[in-house]
């Protein structure tokens, strides 16, 4: 089995062009007793369920727009996203490979259970 959790948001500094911060969201992966860690950028998991959704079961997806001045919406981003890959993992025996790829997960891996 995995098992997913988004500790932490980072907010990276802007890269070459100066307006544009991003945030990076840490991924934890625990698959078999080995854990790795996966950066992910908020597009990287809505371009993930744009090409899940019609093939398995996926809860609501957190939505984009939060205030960036509130400091509670980036948590409030953190854990919709956290619930979001937990639900996916939950309501899916058979996990695409959209989402092993996601997650760096290799299949063979997922078929030790």
């Amino acid at each position: 089995t995995i098992a997913i959790s988004i500790p932490s948001a980072e907010p990276q500094p802007p890269g070459r062009s100066p307006d544009r911060s991003h945030t990076v969201f840490r991924v934890e992966v625990l698959c078999h007793g080995r854990r790795h860690t996966v950066l992910k950028r908020y597009s990287e998991f809505q371009a993930l369920h744009k090409r899940i959704k019609k093939s398995c079961t996926v809860p609501t997806f957190p939505p984009r727009h939060v205030p960036h001045w509130m400091p509670k919406a980036l948590e409030q981003r953190r854990q919709g996203l956290e619930l979001y890959l937990r639900g996916v993992l939950y309501h899916n025996q058979e996990l695409p490979q959209d989402v092993l790829e996601f997650l760096r997960v290799k299949r063979a891996q997922q078929d030790a259970k």
